[in-house]
């Protein structure tokens, strides 16, 4: 009897332990089972964030492409300034030359071959003409000269004789 008593002891103490253990086990269990259900939600959480990473890796390579094309583009774009800034000085420089060479194109347009030569000519024949009436003068010139020199002998003469003739005449008086 003691020991079916003790038996039966057992048992209820095995029962109530069991009871009061299984909301336990049955509370761990509900835990581990939440744990779980949290542990595949982050499961799944890590996965839509790999996949996300994946995509921004992925668009990160295609921006760096993207800004590193940018960042030639504008060298490029710079470099095409420097040098239109250039051809622009360059432009002004040969506007100025093309300037100076109308001027001096215009300048020698008034010199008209054609036009100098018929004023040549005219020159030539103004110039014949003033040689002609030149010699001509020289020749009267000094043909006045000669006749000059020949009046003023003539003119000491006729003062010589006047000089003997009035001589002769203070003489004769």
């Amino acid at each position: 009897m003691l020991a079916a008593k003790r038996l039966e002891v057992m048992m209820e103490l095995e029962d109530k332990l069991k009871a009061h253990y299984q909301v336990i086990v049955d509370a761990k269990d509900a835990e581990v089972g939440v744990i779980a259900q949290e542990n595949k939600d982050q499961k799944a959480a890590l996965a839509k964030q790999l996949e996300q990473i994946k995509a921004l890796s992925t668009e990160v390579s295609a921006n760096k492409k993207l800004e590193q094309k940018n960042r030639e583009l504008h060298q490029r774009c710079d470099n095409l300034k420097d040098d239109v800034e250039k051809q622009k000085l360059r432009t002004k420089s040969l506007q100025k030359d093309l300037e100076k060479e109308r001027a001096e194109l215009a300048t020698l347009k008034k010199f008209d071959p054609a036009k100098m030569k018929k004023n040549l000519d005219a020159s030539k024949k103004k110039l014949a003409e003033s040689n002609a009436t030149n010699t001509l003068v020289q020749k009267n010139l000094k043909k006045a000269k000669t006749e000059n020199a020949e009046l003023q002998a003539t003119v000491k003469e006729l003062e010589e004789k006047l000089a003997e003739l009035e001589v002769v005449e203070t003489e004769e008086e």
